[in-house]
Order: C-alpha cells, then sequence, then structure tokens
C-alpha cells in the first residue's frame, strides 16, 4: 500500500507542478486577448487587466489592418520568410548531405567551422553590415535582408540536419547507386524523402526565427512601406503614449500565419528533434 499511494503521491505531485506551468503560460496569453478587446477609454478608467470591458473593442482588429498598414507588414514579412526559408533550408540540406554522406577529407573540421557562425551573436555584426549595406546600396532592400537571413540561419540548420542524416543508414546510399542514381539523385529521391522530418522542423523553426526577427530588420529596413512585422509593430507604439488594445490587436493578428505553418508541419516536429538529437 505504501509503494502504491507513493507512486499516486508522485503522480499528483507531477499533474500539478504541469498545471501550475500550464496556468503561468495560459496568463500572459489570456492578458493578450483581453487587452486586445479594451477601448483605450478603458485603461484610462481602471479597469482590471485581467478583467474584460463591458463593450469589446473589436475596432482594435479593424485598425491595425488598415491605419496600422498591418497587412502591409505581413506582406512584406511573408516575402521574405517564403524565399529564405525554403532556400536556406535547400542549401543547408545539401551541406549536411555532403558532410554525413560523401567522402570529404576534414568533413568534421568543416562542421565545426560551420557552427562557429552560432556562436557569433549578430549584434557585432550590425555595424560592418550597416558599413558595407551602405556602400553597396542595399539598405531598404528585401535582398539585403534576405542574405543576412541565410548567413546567420544556415549554421543552426546544418546542424540539425547533420544529426538526422548521419542516423540514416549508408546501405540505402549504395543501393541507390546500384539502382543507376547519381549522387545529386540520390539525395533529391532518397535522402530528402526519409528527412521529411527534420526539414519540416526547421521550416517551423526557421520561419519563426525569421518572421519574428527584429534587429537586423530595423537597422537594414527603414523604409515604411518595406517594414517587416516587428519592426512595423514598433510604429504602433506613439511618442506620447501607446494604445495597448491597438498594439495587442496587431499581435494577435501577426501570430496567424506562424499559427497556420506549426499546425500544418507539426506532427513531424518531434519526430525530426529526435532525429537530430541521434
Amino acid at each position: 500500500m505504501n509503494a502504491k499511494a507513493s507512486k499516486y503521491g508522485k503522480i499528483t505531485v507531477k499533474y500539478i507542478i504541469l498545471i501550475a506551468l500550464s496556468i503561468l503560460w495560459i496568463i500572459p496569453l489570456f492578458t493578450l486577448v483581453v487587452t486586445a478587446l479594451k477601448a483605450q477609454s478603458d485603461f484610462i478608467s481602471g479597469i482590471s487587466m485581467f478583467q474584460l470591458p463591458e463593450q469589446i473593442a473589436w475596432s482594435n482588429f479593424s485598425n491595425a489592418m488598415t491605419k496600422g498598414r498591418l497587412f502591409l507588414y505581413m506582406k512584406n514579412d511573408l516575402i521574405i520568410s517564403c524565399l529564405k526559408v525554403p532556400l536556406g533550408i535547400f542549401l543547408s540540406s545539401m551541406t549536411a548531405f555532403a558532410l554525413t554522406r560523401l567522402k570529404m577529407k576534414h568533413s568534421t573540421g568543416w562542421f565545426v567551422f560551420l557552427l562557429i557562425g552560432m556562436m557569433l551573436p549578430m549584434q557585432i555584426a550590425l555595424v560592418p553590415i550597416s558599413i558595407i549595406y551602405n556602400r553597396l546600396n542595399l539598405i531598404n532592400t528585401y535582398f539585403g535582408l534576405f542574405y543576412v537571413y541565410i548567413g546567420f540561419g544556415v549554421s543552426f540548420m546544418i546542424l540539425i540536419l547533420h544529426g538526422f542524416l548521419k542516423g540514416i543508414p549508408k546501405e540505402i546510399d549504395e543501393e541507390a547507386y546500384l539502382d543507376g542514381a547519381n549522387k545529386w539523385q540520390t539525395f533529391i529521391r532518397v535522402i530528402l524523402p526519409i528527412a521529411k522530418p527534420a526539414l519540416a522542423t526547421l521550416l517551423i523553426t526557421d520561419f519563426v526565427s525569421t518572421w519574428n526577427e527584429y534587429l537586423l530588420a530595423s537597422v537594414i529596413i527603414n523604409d515604411n512601406s518595406l517594414k517587416t512585422v516587428p519592426v512595423g509593430l514598433m510604429t504602433f507604439v506613439g511618442e506620447h503614449g501607446t494604445d495597448y488594445g491597438y498594439l495587442c490587436a496587431g499581435v494577435l493578428i501577426s501570430i496567424i500565419p506562424v499559427l497556420i505553418v506549426y499546425l500544418i508541419f507539426q506532427r513531424y516536429f518531434v519526430e525530426g528533434m529526435a532525429g537530430a538529437v541521434k
């Protein structure tokens, strides 16, 4: 009985901890939603942060899309994300394939060298990037932002794909070569389909990080018509005051594309991360 009681006690404690953590995670989301439904007058009246207003200000959402130009910022972010993410994954997958499946000299050394990009904070590159981009007239261009996103993103992708591809038996490659496939065909028709979980994982994580990136976008993009969502949302903050209902409504709208991408590919997410750890 004591052993059984101890077992149920541990399970109870575990569920209590999980429930507490869930509440801690839900509270910020709940306050974000409640704040998005409030008018500016509700904040002046001293209404509680967790209290719903008597009259819901649905206009916050329409104003965020029209007056706040959020639709334009989302379009800019989608253009950059939809170009950068697939290309970055493709380049990283080719690199990981070469490091793990081909007979390369010093492949471990090259792998470590490529991972150095993860160790360097992007803050140290802001001044050189600004100087070079000003000389090359790349400030306020999609390509300028796209280029640095690729550079800062490939190291993490190579790390994930290297771990996943290394766990695929090399006998599969040999069978493909015996069937007449060359290295390119083996990569496209054999390895990439097997690596679908890892690719889907990278698609989710890289899309989220690209969509939410603020620092580089704020330095490279100054033109209001080219701003991405994180930089564009900062225009909602006024010099003498901020309408937090208006701002939170914009934040809620901006997470819709990320949520859609996650829901489409989430079934591959856990499997892809597990393979990367191996």
